[in-house]
């Protein structure tokens, strides 16, 4: 974003919004591509950021959908229902029937658990459609199943005119940096793809594996070069000694770097030595991962740039109470009332993972920009309650 775009921005929209960059978005899912094997597929997780998923529609071979409300806004962006992948813990009835038994019937689901699994079968069966089904395995934490379920919906439904049983979806975590983890999991994985066909005879053609691909949000993070990264996470898949296909899902890695949060300096103070300033955005708004905003210091700019020597300063957001702490001990140049606080990185969950309706204050403005420097306002600032006077 060039500084002629950033005024152009504060010009046009008050503060605080996100600004989403398209060409940023679709760069970066390009560099995933080059850096990983060309068979892989890419599949983006829609809660790391639902406003952005038309951008890449032609990049990106499926879309993660957790909830109700991510259903109906891929409906409303036009995803391809055949790229969509129905996921998540919960699963009403009233959602899975009518949803496999309309026009739209999603390209796959996955069953958590024995009761879901039954629940696809039943609504499968009721509409007279043959849906695929990727069977979740548990990490450990409350997501999918144990082994030992897996292979008794195996066992009991391998072959179906209702479904189809297409592989294993399985996911560790997220911000995974540690290739010794990897490495454990891709060999549990192929361990277990080979056991269920050796044991079973059920040939699993796909694996949905999500990695939790790193990203750096603070200026005190260590150096790190994300295409050896990749190349050694590469070497590692490689070894899963399993024939299938395999998709990747990701949304931190895709979504973070293309988003931008604005929030202006509305009031300042010194109280007992420490200064504050009050920002018009605050923790409603915007949350970095784990939430260590305040304890460590973000990629951001300083709009206008200033030069000279700087103070430290605590930036509190709008919301009463002492949590609202968006960073401690800032250092700024010459930081005034009224000016804006750029940070960076904040594309993925930031903007979904606020703690929104707390005080009920208004929802931040959401902009794409394009290449060219053309806007588009997605959603103005909505308030949760009108004054009407």
């Amino acid at each position: 974003m060039t500084d002629l775009e950033k005024d152009a921005l504060l010009r046009q929209y008050p503060t605080p919004f996100y600004v989403f960059e398209s060409e940023v978005l679709r760069e970066r899912v390009k560099f995933l591509k080059a850096h990983l094997p060309e068979e892989i597929e890419l599949c983006y997780a829609v809660k790391a950021n639902t406003f952005i998923s038309p951008y890449i529609a032609d990049l990106i071979d499926r879309y993660e959908v957790c909830s109700p409300g991510e259903l109906a806004i891929c409906t409303e962006q036009q995803i391809a229902a055949q790229k969509l992948v129905i996921s998540g813990v919960y699963k009403t009835p009233e959602l899975i029937a009518g949803h496999i038994a309309s026009e739209n019937c999603a390209g796959h689901y996955t069953a958590e658990s024995l009761e879901q699994f039954a629940l696809l079968k039943e609504a499968a069966q009721s509409s007279g459609k043959k849906i695929n089904i990727l069977l979740r395995l548990t990490s450990g934490n409350q997501f999918g199943m144990n082994e030992e379920d897996i292979k008794q919906i195996i066992r009991e439904e391998k072959e179906n005119e209702s479904f189809v049983l297409c592989g294993i979806q399985y996911f560790s975590g997220t911000q995974k940096t540690s290739m010794k983890k990897y490495k454990r999991e891709i060999t549990h994985l192929g361990a277990f793809l080979n056991e269920l066909e050796q044991e079973l005879g059920f040939v699993s053609r796909e694996l949905e594996y999500g990695t939790g691909f790193p990203v750096y949000y603070f200026e005190d993070s260590k150096a790190f070069d994300e295409a050896v990264f990749l190349a050694e996470f590469c070497d590692i898949l490689s070894t899963l000694g399993y024939d299938c296909h395999i998709s990747l899902e990701l949304g931190r890695s895709i979504a973070a770097s293309c988003g931008s949060y604005f929030t202006k300096a509305v009031d300042m103070k010194t109280n007992h030595g420490q200064n504050y300033a009050i920002m018009d955005g605050g923790i409603h708004h915007i949350a970095y991962f784990g939430q260590f905003m305040a304890m460590k210091h973000p990629y951001f700019e300083l709009l206008p740039h200033r030069e000279g020597a700087t103070e430290a300063w605590n930036l509190c957001g709008s919301l009463c109470t002492v949590n609202d702490l968006l960073v401690k001990d800032l250092p700024l140049a010459d930081f005034k009332s009224g000016d804006t606080i750029m940070f960076k990185n904040a594309g993925a969950y930031c903007v979904t993972e606020g703690i929104s309706l707390f005080l009920s204050r208004a929802l931040p403005s959401v902009i794409i920009l394009e290449k060219g420097g053309k806007t588009t306002l997605l959603r103005g600032a909505a308030e949760t309650y009108k004054l009407n006077y």
